[in-house]
């Protein structure tokens, strides 16, 4: 190993899996599981801490990253007495694990990454993750990014200029990110996304994506956009199509790629039934975090969130068997925005004009249910800029002009997939049904959804296809399921409302046509 930053402890460099293993339950870190997957416990975070995530500000992000809302700023004279500390901290352990990767599968692209990191598993969560270098890249690897991980380290919020204990701290200029306090490992696999949505938008004139990736038989690749809950992994898991990849893609003038080396799964409720490529791709290898065991056993129960929600998985995308190898394809044909909208307003599938893409695009939405945060007692509305907000460093127009010149340039096709309600609201219309909505991203693809026409969709003024075949016509058009159409009324001008209010902290940095596709209540 090139350039180590520390000479006290003993480094175990590019450890094995299996001797990643020995060394996480030898040291009581974690336990084997009974299909082979390692189990650990995140402690007291099992979650991203989006408030106490920073970027330096200095020379080269000052004038370019968006700042406000996800994006805090931290005075670029923390970073260097927070680094020592940190690299002093490290010294004083006995061993650390250090773990070699890139990101990015396009080579033109592929940016090289070194952690160091105290735990053994954090070193797994990095070899799964991350794309494995030869043992030829290997021999002359340099890294051009580095993380820092200690998650038993402890800012001081009153010298360390941070907001809390746990942070999580990116500096373009050192090329260095520092993640302290907390051992969920979302922090790292972010911290990178986040790195990725700087560098290749500002400085590539690449667009950087918060999405899953697939591609047909023909070579025709699609794009599924969503935030957690509306689909996204299960709508891309497709057995007449490859994944190229499932949560963060690049998108050049002509390609589209993973940057990735594997897949970072929610396993809250998982089952063979239902997601049995996740299912089947938790064995040796895999590293499950925050699961509860069935009393007495070693088999996590699934369905059991008394730790957390947000139960994960993370395993290489080797484990999935049909994919693309490598992680790389030609320019999307289909862009699919999914979006579950529990205010049952808007149709199961529109077709979006190039001016209304950038315009969904930036505004990212679904609606939470009842349940799924506390304090939600009926739907709420939930808008992410880009289908990422808390990974998006740049102004949202940016990604979208990027998107648009991408969409005009491939002719790309782009759909707005409603996976929520449909006959009135949550708590009174029904969920849509999954085998309903796969046979419409089928008819896209495989060119029959045009065949009947479209007709208007009033107020957002989409596209809504008049048939698709084995799909029941009434359901495409949303007030015919709704018995009260004066409700269902009321009901789309309150959502495209919402839509316009939260646009208006867009509109300064937004194009007048993007503007202009936006709803009219």
């Amino acid at each position: 190993m090139k350039e180590n930053l520390l000479t006290t402890p003993s480094i175990h460099y590019q450890t094995t899996v299996d001797a990643l293993y020995e060394q996480t339950t030898s040291r009581g870190l974690g336990k084997i599981v009974d299909n082979g997957a390692l189990w650990v416990s995140t402690g007291k975070f099992t979650g991203r801490s989006p408030e106490n995530k920073f970027i330096v500000k200095d020379a080269i992000t000052e004038n370019v990253v968006d700042w406000g809302g996800f994006n805090h700023a931290i005075e670029s004279k923390y970073f260097e007495p927070l680094y020592k500390k940190m690299i002093a901290y490290l010294e004083t352990q006995k061993e650390v694990w250090v773990k070699d990767a890139f990101a990015c599968a396009e080579s033109n692209y592929q940016l090289p990454l070194r952690l160091y990191t105290e735990l053994p598993w954090g070193a797994l969560f990095a070899h799964n993750m991350f794309i494995r270098p030869s043992a030829d890249q290997l021999a002359d690897f340099t890294p051009a990014w580095q993380i820092i991980h200690a998650p038993n380290f402890k800012a001081d919020p009153a010298v360390d200029g941070t907001l809390s204990e746990n942070f999580s701290i990116i500096s373009f200029t050192e090329k260095t990110i520092l993640i302290g306090g907390s051992a969920y490992t979302g922090e790292i696999k972010k911290g990178i996304f986040t790195v990725l949505n700087f560098i290749l938008p500002h400085f590539n004139n690449v667009l950087s994506m918060h999405c899953s990736a697939n591609v047909g038989m023909a070579g025709d690749v699609a794009l599924f956009f969503g935030l957690s809950g509306t689909g996204k992994t299960t709508l891309s898991a497709d057995p007449n199509r490859k994944l190229i990849g499932d949560d963060e893609h690049g998108w050049t003038n002509d390609s589209v790629f993973n940057f990735e080396g594997g897949c970072y799964a929610k396993t809250i409720n998982l089952s063979q039934i239902n997601e049995p490529d996740i299912f089947n791709a938790i064995k040796f290898g895999a590293l499950l975090e925050n699961l509860v065991f069935f009393e007495g056993t070693n088999k996590v129960d699934y369905d059991n969130a008394s730790i957390t929600e947000n139960t994960r998985v993370s395993y290489p995308i080797e484990h999935i068997h049909n994919i693309v190898t490598p992680s790389v394809a030609t320019a999307p044909k289909n862009i699919f925005f999914l979006t579950c909208d529990a205010y049952g307003v808007l149709p199961p599938i529109s077709k979006l004009n190039a001016a209304q893409a950038m315009y969904q695009f930036m505004s990212g939405y679904t609606a939470k249910i009842a349940g799924t945060e506390e304090g939600i007692k009926s739907p709420k509305a939930t808008f992410s800029c880009c289908f990422g907000a808390p990974f998006m460093p740049l102004h949202p127009g940016v990604y979208a002009k990027l998107l648009g010149e991408k969409i005009e340039l491939n002719h790309c096709q782009v759909w707005l997939i409603n996976t929520g309600w449909s006959g009135g609201a949550y708590g009174v219309g029904d969920r849509m049904s999954l085998p309903n909505t796969r046979k419409m991203i089928k008819a896209v693809l495989d060119n029959t959804i045009d065949q009947a026409g479209y007709e208007d969709f009033p107020v957002f003024n989409f596209k809504v296809p008049k048939q698709i075949p084995g799909v029941d016509a009434t359901i495409l058009q949303p007030e015919n399921t709704w018995t009260d159409k004066s409700a269902y009324e009321a009901a789309r001008i309150s959502l495209a409302n919402l839509f316009q209010n939260n646009f208006k902290k867009f509109e300064s940095g937004a194009a007048d046509a993007i503007i202009d596709a936006g709803p009219k209540s």
